[in-house]
């Protein structure tokens, strides 16, 4: 959950700067390892999902 956590994080410090290319790669990094996390059974896939949509969309909007 750390790992995810500070993957996530990586995502949204990057957005919140504005750098829309070294916020898309952050997110394919992050991929994955939530992925990991939902057939892990630490979070739900829905959840998992969920967030990625987010991250995503906001992402777009830069």
């Amino acid at each position: 959950m750390s790992r995810i956590r500070t993957f996530v994080k990586k995502v949204e410090s990057a957005i919140e700067t504005g750098n829309k290319a070294e916020a898309a790669e952050a997110f394919k990094a992050a991929q994955p390892e939530l992925m990991r996390g939902a057939s892990k059974g630490v979070l739900h896939k829905n959840t998992v999902s969920r967030k990625l949509s987010r991250l995503s969309a906001r992402i777009k909007a830069l």
